[in-house]
C-alpha cells in the first residue's frame, strides 16, 4: 500500500490532511480503514479531485484515502449489459465497444466512485437516468474496516439494493466505495441535435411543444447566459432512419436547425473557483425559473428539471443564493451551493433547509459512529 505523509497540495476545501494512502485493492482498503478507525482519524476519500471542492470543508482531516490505484474493469459481461468497476476508474478511459456506460461526466477526470458519491449526471440523464439508476451492486468498506456488498451482477437482482442507493450521493459521508456494478446499453448508431434560441419568455411554449412531440429525446438542454437569450437543444439517439425521422419533426416544432453538440453542452457554467449552484424545480416550472435566473444565467435538464447557475460576485452571492432558494421553492424543488470560495462558505449555508435531517443524521450515527468519515461535508454538518 502506498503511504505517505501529505504535502501542501493535498487538502479537502482548504483544510490541509496529515497523510495520505493509496490502498491498490478492497483487502488493503479495509486493513487501512481498520488502523486509520484504531487512530481516530478523520479521512476524507479523494477519487480524480474533480469534487473535492464541493461541500463545506472537513471539520478535521487526518487522512486521504486515495482511489488511484483501485482503477480498472473487474468485469464485462456483454450479454448480461453489466460491467463491474474498480471505484477509481476514470470515466473517460471506459470503453465497451458497442456498449457504453450512459453516465455523462460534466468533469473531465472524474472517477466511478467519486461520480457515484456525488450522483452526477449530465444531459443524458433524461433517458438513461443518473448514476444512481444505472447504479446494480455496489462495494464498500465501512469506518472500521469491515467490508460489505450490495446488489449483484444482474439487472433484475435487487437483493441488497438500497445500500447503493444510500451510498449514492452521500458525498463520502458513509464510507470507501471499491467497486461498482452498472447497467449498460447499447451504443446507439446515429444521434442528431436540434436546437434554436428564443428570448426566455417563449421557452416555455417550445418546451411543451417538444413534449408533446413525443420524439423520446435522450435529453433536453437549456442554455442562458446572463440577461441573454436561451438556447434549447434535444438529442435524439437510434437507427439511422429513426434519427432522421425524429430530428426532422423537433425542427419543425422548434424551428431550429439540426448540427451537433453546442459548445457549452453537458458543462457546469462556472469556472474554477468560482460559485456553483444546482437548482431543482418540477418540470412545468422549469420556464420559469429560466426567466427567473437572468442574473445568474442557467444551464442544464429541462427535460428532468435539473439546473446549474453560476454566480458570477462573490459579493452578492448570500443575496443570490437566497432569492434563487425563494425561486426554486415556489417552483416545486431547492438551491444547493456545490462549489464556492471561501469566503461564500462561511457566508451561505451551502445546503439549505433539507428535509428528513433527523433520518440521515440517525444513518451516519449507525454507519459511521465516531463520524470519521467526511465530518461536517454533508447536510446538516453530518
Amino acid at each position: 500500500m502506498d503511504w505517505r505523509p501529505a504535502t501542501e497540495d493535498d487538502h479537502v476545501a482548504g483544510v490541509p490532511a496529515r497523510f495520505v494512502a493509496a490502498p491498490g485493492s478492497t483487502e488493503e482498503a479495509s486493513e487501512l480503514l481498520r488502523a486509520a478507525a484504531a487512530e481516530d482519524f478523520a479521512v476524507v476519500v479523494r477519487g480524480g479531485g474533480t469534487k473535492l471542492g464541493w461541500g463545506p470543508p472537513p471539520r478535521r482531516l487526518d487522512l486521504i484515502v486515495d482511489t488511484h490505484r483501485l482503477t480498472g474493469v473487474v468485469e464485462h459481461a456483454a450479454g448480461d449489459l453489466i460491467t463491474v468497476l474498480r471505484a477509481g476508474t476514470p470515466l473517460s478511459t471506459l470503453d465497451f465497444g458497442s456498449q457504453q456506460l450512459a453516465l455523462d461526466s460534466p468533469l473531465p477526470g472524474a472517477t466511478v466512485g467519486g461520480s457515484v458519491a456525488a450522483n452526477i449526471s449530465g444531459p443524458r440523464r433524461m433517458l438513461y437516468g443518473t448514476a444512481r439508476d444505472l447504479l446494480i451492486g455496489i462495494t464498500v468498506v465501512r469506518p472500521g474496516g469491515t467490508v460489505a456488498h450490495s446488489g449483484g451482477k444482474v439487472v433484475k437482482n435487487v437483493a441488497g439494493y438500497d445500500l447503493g442507493k444510500l451510498f449514492t450521493g452521500s458525498y463520502g459521508t458513509l464510507g470507501l466505495i471499491t467497486e461498482c456494478a452498472f447497467r449498460l446499453h447499447p451504443v446507439p448508431p446515429a444521434r442528431a441535435v436540434v436546437t434554436r434560441t428564443v428570448p426566455a419568455a417563449g421557452v416555455g411554449a417550445l418546451l411543451a411543444a417538444v413534449r408533446d412531440e413525443q420524439v423520446v429525446p435522450s435529453a433536453v438542454e437549456v442554455d442562458r447566459p446572463p440577461d441573454g437569450e436561451v438556447t434549447i437543444a434535444v438529442l435524439v439517439e437510434g437507427t439511422a432512419e429513426g434519427v432522421r425521422d425524429r430530428a426532422a419533426r423537433l425542427e419543425k416544432v422548434l424551428g431550429g436547425q439540426i448540427g451537433g453538440l453546442p459548445p457549452w453542452w453537458g458543462a457546469y457554467p462556472w469556472q474554477p473557483g468560482g460559485t456553483g449552484l444546482k437548482l431543482t424545480a418540477a418540470l412545468s416550472k422549469v420556464p420559469d425559473l429560466v426567466e427567473a435566473a437572468a442574473e445568474t444565467g442557467i444551464r442544464g435538464s429541462a427535460g428532468t428539471g435539473v439546473l446549474y447557475a453560476a454566480v458570477g460576485s462573490d459579493q452578492d452571492a448570500p443575496r443570490i443564493v437566497e432569492r434563487l432558494r425563494a425561486e426554486t421553492v415556489r417552483a416545486g424543488g431547492h438551491t444547493v451551493v456545490l462549489t464556492a470560495p471561501a469566503e461564500v462558505r462561511q457566508a451561505v449555508d451551502m445546503w439549505g433547509p433539507v428535509p428528513g435531517l433527523d433520518l440521515m443524521r440517525r444513518v451516519k450515527d449507525q454507519f459511521d459512529p465516531g463520524h470519521h468519515f467526511a465530518p461536517g461535508r454533508f447536510v446538516g454538518g453530518i
